[in-house]
Parts: structure tokens; sequence; C-alpha cells
């Protein structure tokens, strides 16, 4: 380096030191263009923010193989479940912007988590890129057969009557289920008791024991119980029917037409992230959404396999920031 510098003898000391900052960034600039445009040439990784087995699981181990393909890449599933999802999304918005990482996220989830945790070491707004949408889904719910209610409207009368007698249980505090179950209240102008589990399967079967009364489960884990007569199912919270479900009325259809709690589910990845880059996955996600086989294994599960811009994505998300920080505020939902 002093050699070649030794040829401009007036550069001085300053002249040197700007030199020796300069091309050392022209250097790396080149090397990332190029390292984009030859994009991907490694694993590339999906964080999802809960435990095999779940829903965002299932979504990501039916994607991941068909993405793999496309690119020519291994496609790894890297799950990081805590703090409700927050562990995940800090990863990944800390994750390098080069497009080898992905995050599984819940736009109503990762909204309700801003509310609820301010001081969060990432912002959804500002942190990140968003791909795509991949799937929409529904809550069902469902009450005990006991409960003499065959309807919504025959429910609102019910609990009415009987303010803060009946008992609905949810997976959590704050789980998609609890605040979805608040708005509900809110819009009815109904009261009962929350009784909070530890997870989807508690809830479930304190359902069908009648420890609880009420409440809203998924699409796929109401259907067989339902057709067993061990629960019964009065709506679905998504504002369109569920094509799993589709004799089932909406709570919109029920006599409260702006209710609408649509479980989605999309990619993001970190802010920075070339465009190109983030073009290329949405157009290839978007792909494997088309696939008949992918959305028959979508709709097994009650989902339904929804590609998108990253426009809408974002947009859903500020839409979910705006319904969530409402309810929870109103509702004086807090965390545990």
């Amino acid at each position: 380096m002093a050699q070649a510098f030794s040829r401009y003898p007036v550069l001085g000391a300053l002249g040197l030191a700007f030199l020796c900052s300069v091309l050392p960034a022209k250097t790396l600039l080149s090397s990332a263009m190029a390292a984009e445009a030859s994009y991907p040439t490694k694993p590339i990784r999906i964080i999802d923010p809960f435990p095999p087995g779940g829903a965002t699981d299932y979504l990501d181990r039916i994607i991941a193989p068909r993405l793999s393909e496309r690119l020519g890449q291994p496609v790894i599933v890297d799950n990081r479940p805590g703090a409700g999802g927050n562990l995940s999304a800090e990863i990944a918005a800390r994750a390098t912007p080069d497009g080898y990482t992905l995050h599984m996220n819940l736009p109503g989830g990762m909204a309700a988590g801003r509310v609820l945790f301010p001081r969060l070491a990432y912002d959804v707004s500002k942190d990140f890129a968003y791909v795509t949408l991949v799937a929409a889904g529904t809550y069902v719910l469902v009450v005990h057969p006991e409960v003499p209610a065959n309807s919504i409207s025959e429910l609102v009368a019910l609990a009415r009557s009987k303010p803060e007698q009946l008992r609905y249980g949810s997976a959590g505090i704050a789980s998609p289920p609890h605040l979805a179950f608040e708005l509900y209240k809110l819009r009815t102008g109904t009261k009962t008791l929350h009784v909070p589990y530890k997870g989807a399967g508690p809830l479930v079967a304190s359902l069908i024991g009648g420890e609880v009364q009420l409440g809203f489960v998924s699409a796929a884990g109401a259907s067989a119980l339902v057709k067993a007569g061990r629960l019964n199912a009065l709506a679905v919270s998504s504002a369109k029917r569920a094509k799993s479900l589709p004799t089932l009325p909406t709570i919109a259809e029920s006599g409260y037409p702006d209710f609408d709690v649509t479980p989605w589910y999309g990619y993001m990845v970190p802010a920075g992230t070339p465009q190109r880059i983030v073009r290329l996955l949405n157009v290839e996600i978007g792909t494997i959404l088309d696939m008949p086989d992918v959305q028959a294994a979508f709709l097994a599960q009650g989902l339904e396999a929804t590609r998108s811009t990253p426009e809408r994505l974002r947009q859903i998300m500020e839409e979910e920031l705006v319904r969530w920080t409402r309810v929870i505020r109103e509702a004086r939902i807090r965390a545990e």
C-alpha cells in the first residue's frame, strides 16, 4: 500500500488517510453488488417464532423444501420460540440484510406485542422489509354443548342475561384468541369472565370438559370436535366464510358487520435487504402458494394460501396496529 501511494507525494497524510478509507468501502460495495447479483449462494434461514408443530411451523415446512428447489440452495427452518414471538423477531431484525434470513410472522401478534411491550428492541414498521402474505386463517367461536345457544344472537342474549357468569377460555394473556374475544365483547357489549390457559391444547381440553363454556379456537382444532358433537360452532371470526367450514356464518354476518379477526401469516426480512432480492422472494414464494398441492395442504389445516404484494402485507400490519392498540387499551389488557 505504501509503495502504491508513493507515486502521489502531494496527497500528504490526510489524502492518504482519505484514500485508505474510500478504497476499501468501494471494494466492499463492489463485493456486495456481486453477492446480490448471484443470490442465493448459500443456505437460507426461515426464523419461526413458535415451537415445532404449530401453524407457522407447518406452513414453513411446506414452503421451505419447495423454495429450496426453486432457488437451488437449502432452506432451513429455525424455530426460536420465546416471549410471544418477540425473541425471533428481534433476532431477525438484527440479522444481516442480505436475503438469507426470513421471518415468519403473524401481523396481529406482532402488532399486539408492540403495544404490550413498548420497549421492544425492534420496531415492526421500521426494522423490516415486507415480502409477502403466505396464508389467511380464521378462529371459530365454539361453545360447550350444554350452553343453550345455537347462534351468535342467542349467545349474546344469554350473556347479557347473565353478566360475568359465562366463562371464556383463551390460550393465554394477550394470545390471539384472548384478543379476539375481547374485541367480540367490546362489539357485542357483553361481559364474560376470562380464564387463560397455557396454550391451545389446555384450552380445548377445558372447553370439552366444560371448565369454560366458550372460546375462540383454530379452524383445524375445531373441525373434528364439532363433527364429533363435543363442541358446537357458532361462527367464524374472519370477514369472509372459511373454505374449510363453508356453512358456518361469520360474526359479521350475524349482526356485527365491522367484526373481522383474520389471522394472517407472512414473511418479512431485515430492513435494508436489497429490493431485487425482496422482489425475487415475493415472486418465488407466490409461485409456490399457487401450487394446487400447497393449497390443499394449507386447507387441510383450515388455512388459505394467500399471496400478496409487499405493500399489502405492510398495510395489514398497520391495520393490525390500529385495531389491537385500541382493543388492548379499552380492555385494559396487560402482559404477564
